[in-house]
């Protein structure tokens, strides 16, 4: 049996077991470490859930996938939950500096069966990861992302950001300090939003 999930990326039923199993840990945790704000809760399946698995066709074949600020889970977790049937040779690792947030992650990648890790450091203290695709979601400016990116983005490499209604403002701001290739895909979760894939990112 097969599901739609957001568009042309169709996914089995098992898969949608396994990120409705995350949203329910989501709502578990939520109350006591504050993953994602309160107000999104209600509406986490649209908000955080299809909003990160909507990047990952942008990136399908890679080898290993870095997610910094990776929090809640998002897009990091929702990427390796899609790997898992869709490209289960997949390495994801996300990087998280709080230690509480660190702990849902690994208790999450345990209880889901996924191919991840967790690295409960700094994103500017984390030795080069080198990945082939990278992702950060409401984490920084465009401008930040790429400092990021540029130290553990593999030269050849992808980095996605999910990008909300100012994401040309950031480009320009980002544009001052840096020379990168840009695609820029609607959002299918925000009319307004944009996916901002990047790629041969070099210091001004």
């Amino acid at each position: 049996m097969m599901a739609v999930l957001l568009g042309d990326l169709s996914v089995s039923r098992e898969t949608i077991d396994r990120l409705k199993a995350l949203e329910s840990l989501l709502l578990k945790w939520n109350p006591a470490i504050n993953l994602v704000s309160k107000a999104s809760l209600s509406q986490s399946w649209d908000r955080h859930i299809l909003d990160s698995a909507q990047i990952f066709h942008l990136a399908p074949h890679v080898a290993t996938w870095a997610d910094l600020g990776s929090g809640g889970g998002f897009p990091g977790i929702v990427v390796a939950c899609l790997a898992k049937e869709l490209n289960p040779d997949l390495t994801v690792t996300l990087v998280e500096s709080d230690q509480r947030k660190a702990t849902f992650l690994r208790q999450t990648i345990r209880e889901l069966s996924l191919k991840a890790d967790v690295r409960a450091e700094r994103i500017e203290s984390t030795a080069p990861l080198a990945a082939a695709a990278l992702s950060a979601r409401a984490l920084a400016p465009l401008t930040d992302l790429l400092g990021f990116s540029h130290r553990h983005l593999h030269p050849d490499g992808i980095a996605l950001f999910p990008k909300g209604s100012s994401w040309k403002d950031e480009v320009a701001m980002a544009q001052k300090q840096w020379h990168f290739n840009l695609d820029a895909h609607p959002s299918a979760t925000d009319p307004n939003g944009a996916i901002l894939a990047v790629k041969a990112i070099k210091h001004v």
